[in-house]
């Protein structure tokens, strides 16, 4: 026996509610584009009563953007109240006092995205000039759970609503209709000219021979010469300092208390200084003189400190941190070309600071095999080099490494895997003539040089294959996610859900 003053939970209300937290859990986007959530829609706003903003009544604009130009605005009863009332009493009962801010900002998040997605969604399918018939809505509205009685529909359960809310039920009916047809009908989102736009990509497909010149073949030669003509960049130092983060006045009681000999540069180091090497007694190692173009930013100051000659302690300079000062363990000295090291030290200089170097003089390497390719051909010139020859094809343009389309071979020709999305890769490719060897040009660490060996075209079977394939594909990849992505990344959404919200809506604290 029931509890006076209690309600029973009426068994279908309780049966709907269920439902909409196992769909909602399943699948939320596609659930809120259906049929179904606008029958849970419908009871959760007659049955239970939607948690109205505190402003209700105080005559605020609860506008939170525009798509289209059209308002997403909170208007009692429209579409993003009723969605913001089901995302409540969904999360009736993870609300506590620690989450209550952030959920009450995730549901009203939640709801202005899928009203964003909705009125997206009527806009296209107005513009694709989609209409409704009538009878449809009628006898969707026919259907819906609250007007039924003992498994029919009552008119006179109907005819509780007054006609202002007859016409609002109808029109709800009617977009959920439609957002339902978009959802389902590709033909309505995908045109039948992309799809012959993309067969036509895939119609010629092309093979290749390429040669590389990769960035590990740049020479010694180069480096050194390079090193002799800019000997300040890479002599190198060895020296000590102390930083301080703080103000400059500390560092410069610490500075006078050195050079005073009140106490000595490592004791002070590890006392006063706020970097990594106080432990150390403020020891940097040896580096290379471009190391210091970031510690010491000033020119001027940078070159105070490398002319420091053993025992000298710098003037306070400003580094990033805060200020420092240096003290020279050692005479600066040129670099030692004959090291290996050092060698390969300049070499990372160049690959960072100075690749175009290296690029161009690679590009030069390429030109001068062609010039010798258009003498002797292609393979004559690679044999004359020792420059290993490659294949791989045949290919169309498959910009992005389309699913539909033979991929290229960069599991088994390295240098081609930064060639997918390299839009010079495939123009130059497929401009080049055939039996000629293409201009050089540089793919990640490689100057490369094509070779066209031929071009096939598809039958027309194959290329209507690939249209027809095409449809198919595009259905099963345009998720949810993505559908979401059109509309509420579109630039015709104009968002200032978070302005509004922390203006009118968020509780203070």
């Amino acid at each position: 026996m029931v509890s006076k003053g209690k309600k029973r939970p009426d068994p279908a209300e309780k049966s709907v509610q269920n439902e909409f937290i196992r769909r909602f859990k399943s699948n939320p986007f596609i659930f809120i584009g259906t049929i179904v959530i606008l029958i849970i829609v419908i009871v959760a706003f007659v049955l239970v009563p939607a948690l109205v903003p505190a402003t209700e009544g105080a005559n605020v604009d609860l506008t939170f953007g525009f798509y289209d130009k059209i308002p997403i605005s909170y208007v009692r009863g429209n579409y993003l109240a009723q969605v913001q009332a089901s995302y409540a009493q969904y999360m009736q009962g993870s609300i506590n006092e620690s989450n209550a801010l952030s959920i009450s900002s995730r549901i009203w998040r939640s709801a202005f995205e899928e009203t964003v997605i909705h009125i997206g969604i009527l806009q296209e399918m107005k513009k694709a000039g989609f209409v409704l018939p009538p009878e449809l809505v009628d006898k969707q509205v026919r259907t819906l759970p609250e007007f039924q009685e003992n498994g029919r529909f009552s008119l006179s359960r109907y005819r509780q609503l007054d006609k202002s809310a007859q016409l609002s039920l109808w029109k709800e009916v009617q977009d959920s209709l439609i957002t339902q047809r978009y959802l389902s009908d590709v033909s309505l989102r995908q045109s039948s000219k992309e799809a012959s736009f993309i067969s036509a990509m895939a119609s010629k497909e092309r093979s290749f021979a390429l040669v590389s010149f990769p960035l590990s073949s740049y020479p010694v030669e180069e480096i050194t010469a390079f090193a002799q003509e800019n000997p300040d960049l890479f002599k190198t130092v060895h020296l000590s300092k102390i930083t301080i983060n703080s103000n400059e006045r500390e560092l410069r009681e610490v500075l006078r208390s050195v050079e005073q000999g009140d106490m000595s540069f490592e004791e002070a180091a590890r006392t006063h200084s706020q970097d990594n090497f106080a432990e150390s007694g403020g020891d940097t190692g040896v580096k290379m003189a471009y190391e210091l173009t970031e510690e010491i930013p000033d020119e001027s100051e940078r070159e105070t400190v490398l002319t420091l000659v053993r025992g000298d302690v710098s003037p306070i300079v400003k580094v990033p941190s805060g200020w420092a000062f240096y003290r020279a363990e050692e005479n600066s000295s040129p670099a030692d070309l004959n090291d290996q090291d050092t060698v390969e030290k300049i070499r990372t200089y160049l690959t960072g600071f100075r690749r175009g170097i290296m690029d161009d003089w690679l590009i030069a390497q390429a030109e001068q095999f062609i010039a010798q390719a258009e003498e002797t051909g292609f393979d004559s010139a690679a044999d004359a080099l020792g420059l290993a020859k490659q294949n791989f094809g045949p290919v169309a343009i498959n910009y992005g490494n389309f699913a539909l389309f033979k991929s290229l071979a960069s599991d088994t020709v390295s240098e081609l895997g930064a060639a997918v999305s390299n839009e010079n890769f495939w123009r130059i490719a497929f401009s080049t003539p055939l039996q000629s060897p293409s201009t050089p040009f540089m793919l990640g660490n490689n100057a490369l040089v094509l070779f066209p060996l031929e071009e096939n075209t598809l039958e027309e079977a194959e290329i209507e294959s690939i249209a027809s394939s095409y449809t198919s594909y595009w259905l099963n990849n345009n998720t949810d996610q993505s559908i979401r992505n059109r509309f509420i990344q579109s630039e015709k959404l104009e968002d200032n859900f978070w302005t509004t919200y922390f203006r009118y809506l968020q509780p203070s604290i």
